[in-house]
């Protein structure tokens, strides 16, 4: 855990986990916000990263707009699990891999730039661990924001509206794997970011707008490590609600604060019948179930069939995979 935050460096974090200013200079006006100059904004946001609280300033994309993700998981034997755990992260399109409560216990998000590079990564993964993979592609999104606030469950400034998506250019798939990847944190990272995509800073600034106003881009800012800020019960829970119900439950659940992530898969008959996925972060196993408690009532999931997934451990954690390489290969 970081212990060593002063108030400064928790409202840095707070605010700046979206909206980053869109401007040549933006720590600037970063640094105004929080009466300190610039380089001092620059400094601590660098430290932070440095001790592991921020994992990158950048984006997070909305699933299957610039490339194609999915969830999946594996059982993997207890005495396989860092075996296994070593191949799934192992392939450049896993972004993100968990071990989790339940048989069930490896889950990880594999992404690349269209569906058969995500195909490929499943099947090189069943066939390097021996195992059957668990594939549950993403159908509806509510919210896939996941930002919070360090406070506690207060508020957090809207995420953007899930809606109805514009055209992307395929010349901004470099631009979009950069963000992913991370902004530097210099005093103008937009000029950095256009000298390394061969484009100006203003040119970066106005395509990186436009993803914004097309919701390709679902968040800009801060991308924080939750684990080393203190909150380590995290779970994914799962809902088999049927799909009549779907439409009405969703919105409801994805409001509810405390809940991170809310979203629709599709199930897999006989396996795992579960369609409603909601992520909880939390500082203790407690919190996490007062949240959840709170957000089944709101949300009118009594009674349904569900299943709770503590995080136990994490192995990877990155943006996705959205960008081929010149030569074919895609981008690590």
């Amino acid at each position: 855990m970081i212990a060593t935050l002063d108030a400064t460096d928790r409202a840095l974090l707070d605010r700046w986990q979206r909206g980053f200013p869109l401007v040549p200079h933006p720590f600037r006006e970063i640094a105004a916000a929080h009466g300190i100059g610039e380089g001092e904004a620059v400094d601590r946001l660098a430290s932070l990263a440095a001790r592991g609280a921020i994992s990158r300033l950048g984006a997070t994309l909305r699933p299957n707009t610039a490339g194609a993700s999915t969830l999946a998981a594996v059982a993997a034997p207890e005495d396989r699990i860092a075996e296994v755990a070593g191949a799934i992260g192992a392939e450049p399109g896993v972004n993100h891999s968990y071990l989790r409560e339940n048989a069930w216990n490896i889950w990880f998000v594999a992404t690349g730039p269209d569906r058969a590079h995500v195909d490929a990564t499943l099947a090189r993964i069943a066939e390097a661990t021996g195992l059957a993979v668990l594939d549950l592609p993403l159908l509806r999104p509510f919210n896939i924001d996941l930002g919070f606030p360090l406070a506690g469950h207060a508020p957090m400034p809207p995420p953007l509206p899930v809606g109805q998506l514009g055209g992307i250019a395929e010349d901004d798939r470099a631009l979009m794997q950069a963000l992913t990847d991370g902004l530097e944190i210099a005093a103008r990272p937009f000029a950095v970011l256009g000298a390394a995509l061969g484009m100006g800073e203003a040119v970066a600034i106005a395509r990186i707008r436009r993803l914004l106003e097309l919701r390709v881009i679902s968040r800009l800012g801060l991308i924080l490590r939750h684990r080393a800020l203190g909150w380590t019960s995290n779970a994914m829970v799962v809902w088999q609600v049927p799909e009549a119900g779907i439409d009405g439950i969703g919105p409801r659940l994805a409001a509810q604060p405390g809940v991170t992530l809310c979203y629709q898969r599709r199930p897999v008959p006989g396996v795992w019948p579960y369609t409603l996925y909601a992520m909880i972060h939390a500082r203790s196993r407690p919190e996490a179930l007062e949240v959840l408690e709170r957000a089944r009532a709101a949300a009118g999931l009594g009674g349904v069939p569900e299943a709770v997934l503590f995080s136990l451990r994490c192995f990877k954690q990155r943006g996705a995979l959205v960008a081929h390489r010149p030569g074919g290969e895609a981008a690590a």
